[in-house]
């Protein structure tokens, strides 16, 4: 009698666990074409490049999430990066239309090589008298008032639609089509291989291969994806006429390949990228359509897993929030002496659904850095953003500055400083998981809620842990 009791209470457990399923979130989106007219100057690799011609349209994409009380937008777009200024403005822009405050407006850049001029071009002779305040001259000033109107138009137009309700995901998956582009000897001095293809297949360096997806899901199927992956977005950037093409790279053929398979729209947010590149960097689109395609597939690997285990991997109580941080840092004296400035302050700015944190850091932050900021996170799964909140350069850990190397040539503040950014990001997540979950039990630790379930012993034995019963 015993046994069944317990046996009927289970199964009304199931019954209404079913019955409640994993919580709604409302969400819109929007798509903008912010492609530059044939003909203008290229970012990436010269200040001089001009565009022959345009292989796709470079793209806006945003989501904006709001669980009935707070509204978050996350914004990708294919620009190298842009600089502090213009994505505060841009930030400011969006808030006003959106709803959603200042802080909830993550902006960040793919990284394209293929598109226009709207960051510093970084070289000694055109920083030596500007200030991070100033314009610099090789801006596309007119090509950032493109920018602004139709991102801002698409912006619009998305908050004339209704709000629709979707159950929202999660996954993390690998994809191992990334690789660290220094070669550092036995003695810690550090070669940028990428100027001697032979060492690639040396490359021992630090890689994330993690594919991170976020994943909306409506009646019919996915509805939106986003992705998270990290390199630099330069595979299509064959020398020659491969690099005077106006093209979103990899990125692009990710976004396509997730419509055209699943029927949902697809944003790309790039992650920790600074010293990642693709396998076979460089070589023009087929390998720019064999990465994206291949992060993309992880991409549907985490929708499959989703569609059949929406326990694991649907946010049961999507609250959305915001946190941004600042630290003050010194500069390192080169670049004092360029800028006429001891210090400078950087934001870290963190926005979350549920116990998924997305994390934005200024400059081109390497993937060690990257890493550090999982490491640290109280949130289930975390993904970096890349460049959101400015363009700085490289930012390196001190042991890099210390192995030499192109980005360390690139890396503006005390290195010794990463730390702080790294222990900025973390009190950001950490006060932003409390905001989240005020509710929690979070007198020691603010964790997920996973330490009470049995600990697994593989293949099949398990073991209580010290908090069961």
């Amino acid at each position: 009698m015993k046994r069944q009791v317990i046996t009927a209470i289970v199964m009304l457990s199931a019954v209404a666990a079913v019955a409640a399923g994993p919580g709604k979130i409302k969400a819109k989106w929007f798509e903008a074409d912010i492609s530059p007219d044939v003909g203008a100057l290229i970012a990436g690799y010269g200040e001089n490049d001009v565009s022959v011609s345009k292989y796709d349209n470079l793209v806006a994409s945003g989501l904006c999430l709001n669980d009935g009380t707070n509204r978050i937008l996350l914004v990708s777009l294919d620009l190298i990066g842009m600089d502090y200024d213009s994505i505060k403005d841009m930030r400011r822009r969006l808030s006003a239309i959106t709803g959603a405050p200042e802080e909830g407006v993550m902006i960040s850049c793919t990284h394209t090589h293929q598109g226009p001029h709207t960051r510093m071009y970084a070289k000694k002779e055109a920083i030596a008298e500007r200030s991070f305040d100033e314009t610099p001259g090789s801006l596309d000033m007119r090509y950032m008032e493109r920018l602004y109107s139709r991102v801002e138009a698409a912006a619009r137009k998305m908050m004339e639609g209704d709000w629709g309700e979707y159950v929202i995901g999660y996954h993390s998956s690998q994809c191992f089509e990334n690789r660290n582009r220094r070669y550092t000897t036995e003695d810690n001095h550090a070669s940028f291989n990428a100027h001697r293809p032979i060492l690639h297949k040396l490359t021992t360096g630090v890689t994330d291969p993690e594919v991170g997806t976020v994943i909306l899901m409506g009646d019919k199927g996915p509805a939106y994806v986003v992705g998270n992956w990290a390199a630099h977005a330069l595979t299509a950037h064959a020398p020659g006429l491969g690099g005077l093409r106006i093209s979103s790279d990899f990125p692009g053929f990710y976004r396509r390949y997730i419509e055209s398979e699943t029927g949902a729209k697809a944003m790309f947010v790039q992650g920790a990228a600074g010293d990642l590149v693709t396998k076979d960097d460089e070589y023009g689109n087929a390998a720019a359509r064999r990465v994206g395609e291949a992060v993309a597939m992880q991409s549907i690997f985490g929708i499959l897993s989703m569609n059949r285990c929406y326990e694991r991997f649907a946010i049961s109580n999507p609250r959305v929030g915001a946190v941004m941080r600042s630290f003050e840092t010194r500069m390192r004296k080169k670049w004092r002496d360029f800028y006429g400035r001891d210090n400078a302050t950087f934001d870290v700015q963190a926005i979350a659904v549920g116990d998924v944190c997305f994390v934005g850091l200024p400059g081109e932050v390497v993937c060690e850095l990257g890493l550090e900021v999982k490491w640290n996170s109280p949130f289930s799964r975390t993904y970096i953003a890349y460049l959101a909140t400015g363009y700085y350069g490289y930012v390196t850990p001190m042991n890099l500055m210390a192995a030499g190397g192109y980005e360390a040539q690139s890396h503006r503040f005390a290195s010794a400083d990463t730390l702080t950014m790294v222990k900025t990001a973390q009190d950001a997540m950490l006060e932003l998981r409390r905001r989240i979950f005020p509710d929690a039990d979070t007198d020691d630790d603010p964790y997920p809620d996973n330490q009470h379930p049995p600990i697994v012993n593989m293949p099949g034995m398990y073991k209580g842990t010290k908090w069961s019963n």
